[in-house]
């Protein structure tokens, strides 16, 4: 989930396309508008998978691991190209890909610490989690990096993508207990929205009376997609306060912005060991 082109001292710096991420843009985006749109995906194992397996966004590794079910999903997200479906349903399929690939990278490497592990030699992260090509769709290769910001980000230009795709820490937005669906894909990136805003206080908080705004890095890592600005972050998350002075003053941008602590510990149930 990191920007392209950080260590795992921080996040990222801004992406700079190469020649192969400008083709992988331009076909997907032409994959988007040359066929027409087919019945949805049927994204039922993995919903059932989530509904069972997280709670309040932790996850049970252990049970992925084991679940018949979950290496079906993935098998069924190799063999199917998602490009004849509609654009909604293109986002769901992509942010659940991304989510249940992640799943599958820490299951694959038996990680139960921190994703930042994963791939690291000698204390250095030389390749990382994000740039193993384990994603497997339509009987392409991909990694987590390709998905997120060479499909997802570019492609869709849908901020609130932020709050639904998971890279497997206790930093992100937690990982939802149902699978995305594009009939219900704008509904349930809003709750996420609101939920990461509203219920985490660790990452996000605002304090109206010293003007004070602290929100998650993800704001600083991607605030291009939100606005770029102080003023444009602010007048994106007021959107999802209720009426009163801490919406207000997120809407008049008169405060200080500054960003927390990212907790880069796995979002894992205690009883996955």
């Amino acid at each position: 989930m990191p920007p392209l082109g950080l260590d795992n001292r921080s996040r990222r710096r801004p992406f700079r396309r190469p020649l192969i991420a400008i083709a992988l843009l331009s076909v997907v985006a032409t994959s988007l508008q040359a066929q027409p749109a087919q019945p949805a995906f049927d994204h039922r194992d993995f919903d059932s998978l989530l509904n069972i397996h997280v709670r309040a966004g932790l996850v049970h590794y252990d049970a992925f691991a084991n679940a018949p079910a979950f290496r079906r999903y993935l098998d069924r997200l190799d063999a199917f190209d998602p490009s004849a479906l509609s654009r909604t349903e293109q986002l769901a399929f992509w942010i659940n890909a991304y989510n249940a690939y992640t799943i599958a990278l820490i299951v694959a490497h038996d990680e139960r610490v921190s994703i930042r592990n994963i791939n690291r030699t000698l204390g250095l992260s030389l390749k990382g989690p994000w740039r193993e090509r384990l994603v497997r769709v339509g009987g392409k290769r991909y990694s987590l990096d390709d998905v997120e910001h060479r499909i997802i980000r570019p492609i869709f230009r849908e901020p609130r993508v932020h709050f639904a795709l998971v890279c497997a820490a206790l930093g992100c937005p937690p990982l939802r207990s149902e699978a995305y669906r594009g009939d219900l894909l704008d509904a349930q990136l809003d709750d996420q929205a609101r939920h990461f805003l509203l219920m985490t206080p660790m990452s996000n908080r605002v304090d109206a009376s010293a003007r004070r705004v602290v929100l998650s890095p993800i704001f600083d890592w991607f605030k291009e997609d939100f606005g770029g600005s102080p003023d444009a972050i602010g007048r994106f998350v007021a959107r999802y306060f209720p009426p009163g002075s801490e919406r207000s003053l997120l809407e008049s941008g008169r405060f200080v912005l500054t960003f927390s602590e990212y907790d880069w510990r796995l979002n894992a149930q205690r009883k996955s060991r």
